[in-house]
C-alpha cells in the first residue's frame, strides 16, 4: 500500500502585531481584535493540519540563513517596556531538528551557506502570533532568519529553495508587518501612505509569478514613494518575510486575505496557494 502524499500547503505572510499586543490591554481595547481573529482562523483555512511550521521571522537577521535546530526551544522576549506579565508568557511548541537539516540541505543545494542554531529561542515574531494560531503548541516549529543584507532578490531565492517543503506538509509562514515605519504609527499623515503601499502589495502578489517576482525584487522603486515611507531604508526587515513566502509559492496564486487599519495605518496578510 502506498503512503498518502501530504496535501500541498499554502504559504502565508502574516502581521505579528506590536510586541505582545494580543496579550495585554490596549487603547482602544479592540485595536488588535480583528488581527487576532484572523490569526486564530488560520488552522481552519488550511487544506490539512501541517506536519510542521517553518516560520521566517522579521526579528532575526543573520549573515547567512540561520535555522533554529533545538529540539525544545525556549522563548526570546525581544520586546521592551511592556507589562511584567508579558515576560511570563509561554509557548512550549517542539522544535523541528530534522526539518532544520532538511531545509539546510535545500538551501545548500541552492548555493546558500545555511547555519544551524541550537541555542536561539522563539522570538516574538514567532511565538506571539503562533500562540493565537496554534495555541495547543503541538505543531513542531522551525524558526528561520532573514539575511542581514536585506537583499530582496536573495529572499525570493531563499523561498524558492524551500518550496519543496510545501509538498511535505510544511506550512511556510512569513511573520512581519506590511507597514513598519515606527514614527508613522498613530500619525494620520501615514494613513494615505500605508493605504497606497497596501494597494500596491495586493496588486503585486496577485500577478503571475514572473511579474510578481520582478516587482518584489525592485519593490523600493516600483512601489513609488509609499514603499520607502512604509519601510525605511535598512529597516525593511518586516517586509522581507513576504519575499520568502512569495518565492516559496512558485506559480501559486497570491491574494490579500486580511486587512485592517490599526494605529492609523493599513496592515495586511497575504496567501499563496493553488486554489
Amino acid at each position: 500500500m502506498s503512503t498518502p502524499t501530504p496535501t500541498r500547503m499554502p504559504t502565508l505572510y502574516i502581521p505579528h502585531g506590536a510586541g505582545p499586543c494580543f496579550f495585554m490591554d490596549w487603547n482602544p481595547p479592540d485595536t488588535w481584535a480583528r488581527t487576532a481573529a484572523f490569526l486564530r482562523g488560520i488552522p481552519d483555512s488550511l487544506p490539512a493540519a501541517p506536519t510542521a511550521i517553518l516560520l521566517v521571522t522579521a526579528h532575526w537577521l543573520a549573515p547567512q540563513p540561520s535555522l533554529g535546530s533545538a529540539a525544545q526551544p525556549g522563548l526570546l522576549f525581544d520586546y521592551h517596556g511592556f507589562p511584567p506579565h508579558t515576560y511570563e508568557l509561554s509557548y512550549p511548541a517542539p522544535g523541528a531538528p530534522a526539518l532544520a537539516r532538511r531545509a539546510a540541505a535545500l538551501l545548500t543545494d541552492a548555493g546558500f551557506a545555511p547555519r544551524l542554531d541550537d541555542a536561539r529561542g522563539y522570538d516574538h515574531g514567532s511565538f506571539i502570533p503562533l500562540k493565537l494560531a496554534f495555541p495547543a503548541a503541538d505543531v513542531p516549529v522551525l524558526q528561520m532568519s532573514l539575511l542581514r543584507s536585506l537583499d530582496a532578490g536573495e529572499h525570493l531565492r531563499l523561498g524558492q529553495a524551500l518550496a519543496p517543503l510545501r509538498d511535505e506538509g510544511v506550512l511556510i509562514v512569513g511573520s512581519g508587518m506590511s507597514y513598519h515605519h515606527m514614527r508613522g504609527y498613530g500619525d494620520p499623515r501615514s494613513t494615505p501612505v500605508a493605504a497606497e503601499f497596501d494597494r500596491w502589495l495586493a496588486e503585486t502578489v496577485a500577478l503571475p509569478a514572473a511579474e510578481r517576482h520582478a516587482r518584489l525584487t525592485d519593490w523600493a522603486r516600483a512601489s513609488g514613494p509609499a514603499g520607502r515611507l512604509s519601510h525605511p531604508a535598512q529597516a525593511e526587515e518586516h517586509l522581507l518575510p513576504l519575499h520568502v513566502v512569495a518565492g516559496a509559492a512558485g506559480d501559486s496564486r497570491g491574494r490579500r486575505v486580511f486587512t485592517d487599519r490599526v494605529m492609523a495605518v493599513d496592515i495586511s496578510a497575504f496567501r499563496f496557494d493553488d486554489s
